[in-house]
This record gives structure tokens, C-alpha cells and sequence, in this order.
């Protein structure tokens, strides 16, 4: 098994996503990359500690691989927008990549350099790629949180549209039992 971190705005987005995918054996949510030791939600909130809202992932690599990860991670958020996703802003909310080996800053480097290249988005990528820390895994309410809470209006108006658009482009990363 290997590790993945990133943050790519709002976790509860973020983990419902990679949650469904076949070879991602955990999705948890947390915190990371900031200076706050043991960081509340409401301290990461006020943009004070440093910390990104991500999620970390446990995956099989001979099922998925690192680069393919981050091909979903790229697609399935707005990687232009600096401190931003959608209605949430702040730097908690950034798009970075967590790295756990040269190699996997190498490849996302590459990802970013083929994107630009390829005019995939119509403005530069403003991901940040830097080096994992500490990671701090968030309060249990926030664990889960699509599939426990499915019904409530974020998940319905938000979460929902975006594993629809996912499911269209990526069927055959899904676990099968969630087709």
C-alpha cells in the first residue's frame, strides 16, 4: 500500500470521490501542512494555522496508480483558482499535493507540466506541491461525510452533481459495487 495526500478545497467533496475508487482502500480527512499542532475545524477555518483542509489516501498502486490519482484529483476540481473552491475561500481551501518521495513530487510536477501544455484549463494551474508533514486527521463528523449524510443540502447541491460529472469520466475507476 502507499499514501497520497491532497487538498483540493472543501474534504467532504474530495473524499466522497476518491472513496469510490477501485484500488483506494482509505479516504480519511484532515489537516496538513500548517503549524498548528492538533488543529481544530474551527482553527483551520479562520485561515490562521496554515493547515489545508485534505485527504489522505491509502491505494494500492498495482490496482490504481499514483498518476492516476492525480489525474482525478486534477479533474475533479478547479486547480486555477489561488485560496479558492467554488463558495469556499481561504487558504485552507488551496489545491496542493503532498508528497511522500521524489518520485511522487516528479510525477505531479509532470502532471502539472502536461495539463499546462495540453491547455486543459484556461488559466495557469495554481497548485502548490510541497513536501508531506504532519498529518492530523479531523473530527469524526467530518469522516464519511457524503455517505452519512447523503440526504442534507450541501451533499445533495454540491457533493452529488460533482460524483455524477466524476462517475461520467471515470466509470471504469469505480468500484463496481457503487455502479
Amino acid at each position: 500500500m502507499q499514501r497520497a495526500t491532497f487538498g483540493a478545497g472543501c474534504f467532504w467533496c474530495t473524499e466522497a470521490v476518491f472513496q469510490t475508487l477501485k484500488g483506494v482502500e482509505k479516504v480519511v480527512s484532515g489537516y496538513m501542512g500548517g503549524h498548528k499542532e492538533n488543529p481544530t475545524y474551527p482553527e483551520v477555518c479562520t485561515g490562521d494555522t496554515g493547515h489545508a483542509e485534505v485527504i489522505d489516501i491509502t491505494f494500492d498502486p498495482q490496482v490504481i496508480s499514483y498518476e492516476e490519482l492525480l489525474l482525478i484529483f486534477f479533474k475533479t476540481h478547479n486547480p486555477t483558482t489561488l485560496n479558492r473552491q467554488g463558495n469556499d475561500v481561504g487558504t485552507q481551501y488551496r489545491s496542493v499535493i503532498f508528497y511522500y518521495s521524489d518520485e511522487q513530487k516528479q510525477q505531479a510536477e509532470d502532471m502539472i507540466a502536461q495539463l499546462e501544455q495540453a491547455h486543459v484549463f484556461d488559466q495557469p494551474i495554481m497548485t502548490q506541491i510541497e513536501p508531506a508533514s504532519i498529518f492530523y486527521k479531523a473530527e469524526d463528523y467530518h469522516q464519511n461525510y457524503f455517505n452519512d449524510n447523503a440526504d442534507k443540502p450541501y451533499c445533495s447541491f454540491v457533493i452529488q452533481p460533482k460524483l455524477n460529472k466524476f462517475a461520467r469520466e471515470f466509470a471504469d475507476k469505480i468500484k463496481p459495487e457503487l455502479l
